[in-house]
């Protein structure tokens, strides 16, 4: 969403009320010194240097947050839901709105980071073309990661999809008799490790790094650009209740502005994230579109 992506929000801090110490900060603006309070933030890969580079900025500004680091995408949302967490920032809309429609929580995005491309790695070939046919090719296995991995390999004409391909596309979409490779599916964390084993796997940003990779090693990737894909801009998300903290958009605000956090924000991306500033209310729409569409498609 894995697995990076920036974007939106803006207004003055205010202070948070302290928390227990192994509870999430209440929201702002309750009272209490926003100074001596600490905003929790739940990331996969908190050694990027884009957060030191956020708790720099928010610091200048009055505000001490605490990056909390995860293994895996799993547990970001629900700790935030429980309260463990002020506010995350891993994932995309796509991501949200499963975990949303799955749990009955109500998640939302108060913010966008960047849309990053999602790769595919191979140690074994230097191209697509040059995979066999019969291979295994290995995907995230959480539904939102899975499908848009799916759409890579289509591109990429490893696979056909039975549906042409959508957000909701998965193992069972495939049409395997007319598709080049065969795909497994894996905990988004293991694809990288799995690579002397299959032809080649779909890796999330947030793993591609720690794998010894780079960026510039994939074999094929999808297009950022592309109009039909703000469903996969990345986003700072909150609790329903606090969407208007005025202390959490600021610290939006101050990532999407600040220009040490935003290069840092690239560089950790190897120059592939592209920065976005879209509008929460257009986030929102999305969020609600792909809920809904979801929900039929859980039935």
């Amino acid at each position: 969403m894995s697995h990076r992506t920036k974007l939106i929000a803006a207004l003055a801090a205010v202070p948070l009320i302290a928390g227990l110490a192994a509870c999430a900060s209440p929201a702002a603006g309750e009272g209490g010194d926003s100074a001596n309070d600490v905003v929790k933030i739940g990331v996969v890969g908190a050694g990027d240097p884009q957060w030191a580079a956020f708790e720099a900025a928010a610091a200048d500004e009055g505000i001490t947050i605490e990056v909390v680091d995860f293994a895996d995408y799993a547990q970001p949302n629900p700790a935030t839901s429980e309260g463990e967490l002020d506010l995350n920032q891993f994932q995309h809309i796509v991501y949200l709105a499963d975990y949303n429609v799955s749990s009955g929580e109500d998640l939302t995005p108060i913010g966008s980071t960047a849309i990053y491309p999602l790769g595919l790695y191979s140690t074994k070939y230097d191209s697509v073309k040059d995979i066999p046919k019969g291979e295994t090719v290995a995907v995230p296995n959480d539904a939102s990661n899975q499908a848009r991995a799916l759409l890579v390999l289509q591109s990429a004409g490893l696979i056909e999809l039975k549906s042409g391909g959508t957000i909701f596309s998965d193992l069972a979409d495939i049409d395997e008799s007319a598709s080049k490779v065969k795909v497994t599916a894996l905990e988004a964390s293991l694809t990288p490790t799995s690579l002397p084993d299959v032809a080649a796997a779909v890796i999330n940003n947030d793993f591609v790094e720690d794998a010894g990779l780079s960026f510039q090693d994939a074999i094929a990737q999808d297009d950022p650009s592309d109009p039909n894909a703000l469903p996969y801009v990345n986003i700072f998300a909150a609790r329903a209740e606090d969407k208007d903290d005025e202390t959490y958009l600021k610290l939006v605000e101050i990532f999407q502005t600040d220009s040490d956090v935003q290069a840092a924000l690239v560089e950790a991306s190897g120059n592939t994230a592209v920065p976005v500033q879209t509008p929460v209310a257009d986030l929102v729409d999305s969020l609600t579109k792909v809920e809904s569409d979801t929900k039929a498609a859980k039935g």
